[in-house]
């Protein structure tokens, strides 16, 4: 089901049952944010200003509440050859301190979810997404068969805030000492902000560098503070999940739950270069991955388009050319400077070359690059 705010104009994705709460909602109620739910759970559309949000992650820096994270780790001699049959990528060479993102697959090579693997010297720690972590446990412990492996649900554990923007990297210096511009991307170092022990991880969407915190729950609420304020003392704040929407559609980076899933094989979704090792060896997929690889296309192909108008579609939106239908919208957006909207479709391979114009009830939408 997808609803979509009056006020910032965003269609988002929703899940049925209550969304999980974020343990910073009583600071974001404090500080005026509009909540909404977010890969099924609560977290804040806005605090006040979308597009200056927006600006905010553009220009200078935005803090960001990332509490629908799912955090599973893997212990015992095993951990490396278990992970590494079942997940898309190549955790095999993982270096400690080291990440990769990766697909789980089933065997039919559909999509079950988006996993990033973190090294460290007894363990691998799994990174994925709340709204899926009773099932995700479920299907990764199916796998456990003679395999010296154990599994342990540490969500309940941790939570995650992120940085971004081009004075992002200053701002992590300032705070902990950490160079993120000497790690190379999800490399994870142990850190402290303040008297806060905490992960750091590089990422850098738009490739800006950023980083991720990974902390104790009941450390986020102080450690919000102290990155909120040093956001501010960078002319930056916090960025709510509009602008956030926002910016990933203009960076062309695809969400799970929203662009891809279950629906999808990893190269209608445009995930073959990304998420995917075509050397390591056999894993839960591969047999189609590597079909769909030799045939050298599928029948459509996830694309950006620029809707014209000032209305924002819905998901589910059908896409026609002449009159014959050939996609339909996974997410849209209202992104600032210039003023647009911009989403995500799969469109039939007839239809996906840049430039090419489909037609929605509301309007046009224009493939682009």
């Amino acid at each position: 089901m997808a609803s979509q705010d009056a006020n910032t104009g965003t269609a988002t994705s929703k899940t049925t049952g209550a969304p999980l709460n974020t343990p910073l909602a009583a600071m974001h109620a404090a500080a005026g944010a509009k909540m909404g739910e977010w890969f099924g759970c609560a977290l804040p559309d806005y605090f006040g200003d979308p597009a200056a949000e927006y600006r905010s992650a553009r220009d200078t820096v935005a803090l960001i509440d990332k509490n629908y994270r799912a955090f599973i780790s893997f212990t015992g001699p095993d951990r490396v050859r278990y992970l590494n049959a079942i997940l898309t990528n190549n955790i095999k060479d993982l270096g400690t301190g080291q990440g990769i993102v990766s697909l789980l697959l089933n065997p039919q090579g559909h999509i079950l979810a988006e996993i990033e693997t973190y090294a460290f010297p007894d363990r691998l720690l799994c990174v994925s997404f709340a709204m899926i972590r009773e099932r995700l446990i479920e299907w990764l412990d199916k796998y456990i068969i003679m395999d010296d492996v154990k599994l342990t649900d540490e969500t309940p554990r941790y939570g995650a805030l992120a940085v971004e923007g081009p004075k992002a990297a200053g701002l992590v210096q300032e705070v902990c000492g950490a160079d993120i511009t000497k790690m190379e991307e999800l490399g994870c170092r142990p850190g402290a902000v303040g008297s806060i022990p905490c992960r750091i991880v590089r990422r850098s969407p738009g490739g800006v560098p950023g980083a991720e915190f990974l902390a104790e729950r009941e450390k986020l609420a102080e450690l919000w503070q102290v990155l909120s304020d040093a956001a501010r003392w960078h002319e930056g704040g916090p960025m709510g999940y509009a602008a956030l929407s926002a910016t990933r559609l203009a960076q062309g980076v695809a969400w799970f739950g929203y662009d891809f899933g279950e629906k999808q094989i990893p190269h209608e979704a445009g995930l073959q270069d990304s998420h995917i090792s075509y050397t390591k060896g056999c894993y839960t997929g591969q047999e189609i991955v590597e079909r769909v690889r030799s045939r050298g296309q599928v029948n459509r192909q996830r694309v950006r388009l620029i809707f014209s108008g000032d209305v924002v579609p819905e998901a589910n939106t059908v896409l026609t050319v002449d009159g014959k239908e050939v996609g339909y919208v996974t997410r849209t957006a209202r992104t600032w400077d210039p003023p647009s909207i911009l989403g995500f479709a799969y469109v039939r391979k007839e239809a996906i070359a840049p430039g090419t114009v489909l037609q929605w009830s509301g309007g046009t939408a224009t493939v682009s690059k």
